[in-house]
This record gives structure tokens, sequence and C-alpha cells, in this order.
């Protein structure tokens, strides 16, 4: 890793075109980059990943329980500083996902908002979606609903105990209508950004290539994440929501409350 650490990147900030995008939709497609030599450390360290956990073939949800090497990408400074132009100068880290899609195999994920799920008072979150393969509407690309975090609230979910989905709550179809979707096409490397009240899916991966993406979870510091609030996720173990360890990357924490402190 010396050499990642010691690379040289752009500043990464959004241009006030680009915030305003975040600010009016929901989501943005910044011109950053993710350069090359990152996207081979990622791939290597999902392959290890799966190597120890072939569970976790299609979808994990928190890496970071089972790997803290991906905290390297959550650090890139290029990354940090998009983060801060959309949630302020005070972050932290609460939880990275990956999700693998692999051909033929990769699952559905309805329509929802993130904030449904996420134990975290008052509600906010800027997710960092970045493509480590090609993100197309035939393997599967995010979709999303734009402008439809404006209200900020949180919308109606139903549970959808149906096989074949990466989750168990499915926004009430009546709240919106599908023809609206935005399909967010990427190139590897490339990275979205979207609000924690966006609504956005994804449909399963048919094709013979794989859509392997990871995403990073910021919140702005004052914000709580609260390890003892009930959920509505059926996860349990390391990857439950009460178990993520919560990072400062940049800041203070100007709540006071945040636990820092490693989980398990």
């Amino acid at each position: 890793m010396d050499r990642l650490q010691v690379a040289r990147y752009d500043p990464g900030m959004l241009s006030r075109e680009e915030v305003d995008a975040y600010r009016r939709d929901g989501y943005v497609t910044p011109e950053y980059r993710l350069p090359e030599a990152w996207l081979g450390e990622i791939r290597a360290a999902h392959s290890r990943l799966l190597e120890r956990h072939p569970e976790f073939v299609d979808y994990c949800s928190a890496v970071l329980a089972y790997d803290t090497w991906f905290l390297n990408v959550a650090r890139i400074p290029a990354i940090l500083e998009m983060v801060s132009d959309v949630v302020g100068d005070d972050v932290a880290l609460w939880n990275s996902s990956f999700f693998a899609k692999p051909a033929r195999v990769g699952t559905r994920t309805p329509w929802h908002q993130d904030g449904e799920y996420w134990p975290i008072d008052p509600l906010a979150t800027c997710t960092v979606w970045i493509a480590i393969d090609a993100s197309t509407t035939q393997n599967g690309c995010l979709r999303v609903i734009p402008g439809s975090h404006r209200d900020r609230q949180l919308a109606r979910h139903n549970e959808n105990p149906a096989e074949g989905l990466s989750l168990n709550l499915e926004l009430d179809s009546e709240q919106f209508d599908e023809s609206d979707a935005h399909d967010i096409v990427l190139e590897p490397g490339q990275v979205s950004l979207h609000d924690v009240y966006l609504y956005h899916g994804s449909e399963p991966n048919r094709s013979e290539q794989s859509r392997r993406a990871m995403t990073l979870r910021y919140m702005p510091t004052t914000s709580v994440y609260r390890h003892d609030a009930p959920t509505r996720t059926q996860q349990q173990g390391p990857l439950a929501l009460s178990e993520r360890t919560v990072y400062l990357m940049r800041g203070v924490d100007r709540s006071g409350e945040n636990d820092f402190r490693m989980r398990r």
C-alpha cells in the first residue's frame, strides 16, 4: 500500500454546478475518477474477502467488519473533499459495503431510501458509490428518482421477503413513478454521490459482465450514530447495525455524542 498512500491526487473538489446538482437532484456524478492503481487494489482486497468469506459473493453490507483495509479507500483525500463539499468539514464514516453482482447472479435491490434502515439522528448521510467494473443498464446499474429527496421525509416502506433481493424493505410503488427513473451509467473508476433520502434501486445482473461496486457512507458529525437504536433490518452478528464502528475522518465531533470506539 505504500505507493498508493503516497500517491498524489487531484483536489477532488466539486464544482459549483456539481454541488447545485446534488442539492437539486439528490445525486451527482462528478468529474473525478479513481486512479487505476486504486481499482486494482480494491479488486485484490475484494478477492481476499471472498477467499475467506465466499458467502459474500454477491453482497457484503459491512466490509469493514471483516477487513479494515477498505478504510484506505475512505481516506482518499479527493473523496473526502467531495463529501465535505456537500455535508461540511466535520465528517465521520460509519460503513462501507460491497455490491459484487456477479454475472447472471447479481440480485435486485428494491426501490428504497437508505435512511429507512439507518440509526442516525438527525438523519444525514452522503453515500459515495464507486464503480469497480463498468456499471450499465445491462448489468444492473444504480437507478434513481431525481429530486425525490427534497421533502426530507421517509416515505412508506413495506417488507418484501421475496428471494433474490439484497434488501428486505421496499418503497410503496404508489409513492413514485418509475418512469421518472434515471440510470447512472458509470465506467470503472467513476463515482456518484447520493443523498440519504433519495429514492433508488437497481435491477438484477443478467448479463455476462460482473458489476462490482463499493460504497462509502459518510455523515456530518452534527449527527449521531445510535448503536442502541431499534432498526428494521434482519442482519445479525458483525453485519448488524449495532456493531458498526464509526470513524472520525475529518474535523471534530460536533455532536459530542458519537462513539468512535472499535466495535467487537
